[in-house]
């Protein structure tokens, strides 16, 4: 059994050709900018959008816990007394609450993804395992790779690689591609941004470098953060440095996707109001310039 939040079809910047997503719940780092707030916690939560509830009280009348309350900021929900069964999503006439997280057995999420399999040929696509992080869930994880090898199914995994050395060993032979995170090269500022420090991510990179599995970096691109040229030289240093370099490079590009879901969570996005920006475009090609000097390959967006 394993914990997904979200299934997307049809994704393009995922990885090679028309893939199917799926999310996996749970991460170990908390990034400021995360844009899937929601996949963070292990366990399932309720997302609450105030401007589709139409204030009717169904799901506070319909709870056996009695956990929901109409106030004027919409409904509020008691997280000591709810048990996420679900029945208010199920009575909402308006759809706006809703439940991230539900558990799948294996065999489930593979017919998801064998439904797929005609668009991921014609286009030379496949599966691509994300998150939150898919290595926190590594038994459910494997059994997925596993499976989808049998069927000779493409599987990426994108991940943060925060992860033991032993999980990463065991994911490295039933992957066809690793789509790596790689927010910041000075471990402190990696754990003001992220919560956690960098030193596993980099010998996890090392490693994955060093397989016969070919591997892209993903750097979120924010001004006030990792934007600027001592950062962006120190990882192009790196990652030349390393035993194989990576096909592609993605500079993505800041947006404040995740504020909305925040708001959906109750909770805040950025609450210590940390200064952070979509860099210019002449930044944007001066990073370009940075890694095209060391001889990668890098492109803005996905």
């Amino acid at each position: 059994m394993g914990l997904l939040f979200d299934i997307k079809r049809y994704a393009i910047n995922d990885g090679p050709g028309i893939r199917i997503t799926l999310f996996l719940k749970g991460c170990p780092m908390s990034c400021v900018w995360c844009h899937n707030p929601e996949g963070i916690g292990k366990k399932p939560v309720k997302l609450y959008t105030r401007k589709k509830c139409i204030g009717c009280q169904t799901c506070v009348h319909a709870c056996p816990e009695g956990a929901l309350e109409l106030t004027r900021s919409g409904i509020v929900t008691d997280e000591t007394k709810c048990k996420m069964c679900g029945t208010c999503v199920e009575v909402c006439p308006a759809c706006a609450l809703e439940i991230s997280g539900r558990e799948w057995k294996v065999n489930e999420a593979m017919r998801e993804i064998e439904k797929e399999t005609a668009v991921m040929d014609r286009s030379e696509g496949g599966v691509t395992f994300c998150g939150g992080e898919p290595l926190m869930q590594p038994d459910f994880l494997l059994e997925l790779l596993t499976r989808c090898g049998q069927e000779d199914i493409h599987r990426a995994v994108d991940t943060t690689l925060y992860a033991s050395e032993e999980v990463v060993r065991r994911v490295i032979p039933l992957c066809d591609l690793f789509l790596v995170d790689l927010k910041l090269m000075n471990s402190e500022k990696h754990r003001h941004y992220c919560g956690v420090p960098n030193e596993r991510v980099l010998e996890n990179l090392r490693l994955v470098a060093a397989s016969d599995v070919p591997y892209w970096i993903r750097i979120p691109l924010i001004d006030g953060v990792n934007a600027d040229e001592e950062n962006i030289r120190k990882s192009a240093e790196f990652l030349a440095s390393l035993p194989k370099p990576p096909e592609m490079i993605n500079l993505l590009v800041y947006h404040d996707i995740g504020k909305n879901k925040h708001d959906k969570l109750g909770t805040t996005y950025n609450p210590h109001q940390y200064a952070m920006r979509a860099p210019d475009e002449a930044t944007q090609q001066r990073c370009l310039d940075i890694f095209a000097e060391h001889q990668l390959t890098a492109k803005i967006g996905g």
